[in-house]
């Protein structure tokens, strides 16, 4: 079992605070900078609210996977109200675990796919055969039938 700051207890990580720490590896940024980079990366198939963006970045703080940059100046040296978070060494790590965890999910499942029986991915909907079907969880992990209904 992993030690309690290994990259590897962090995981997986949820979605949302994956999202906010590849956009903070771009640099530092504002929650509403965040909010954008991420609906931008996602062509808007993935939307952070406040209430998600600011719960997941107290958690980020608290496990010191961000860290909070010192607040920035205005033009006329006033500080300005917009905290700026940036990704931290470790929070890099983590993120590092997380796609490297990710990258091997994806290519064991797309062997998985090469493995179906001659003409499986089409029937399955994966090549313009038939409708799609999904297989259910417990029943593909017993390597039982168990397909489900749409």
């Amino acid at each position: 079992m992993d030690s309690p700051r290994t990259p590897g207890s962090f995981l997986p990580l949820p979605d949302a605070e994956l999202e906010i720490l590849i956009a903070l590896a771009d640099g530092e940024a504002h929650g509403y900078a965040i909010m954008r980079a991420v609906a931008e990366r996602t062509e808007g198939r993935r939307r952070l609210g406040p209430g998600t963006l600011y719960t997941a970045l107290k958690r980020l703080l608290a496990a010191r996977l961000i860290e909070e940059v010192r607040a920035s100046r205005d033009a006329g040296g006033e500080e300005a109200r917009r905290r700026l978070y940036r990704l931290s060494h470790f929070g890099s790590r983590v993120l590092t675990a997380e796609l490297d965890r990710l990258s091997t999910l994806v290519r064991h499942g797309r062997k998985r796919l090469q493995l179906l029986p001659s003409g499986g991915g089409r029937e399955a909907g994966f090549a313009g055969g038939a409708a799609p079907v999904r297989v259910g969880v417990r029943a593909a992990a017993a390597g039982l039938p168990g397909v489900l209904p749409r």
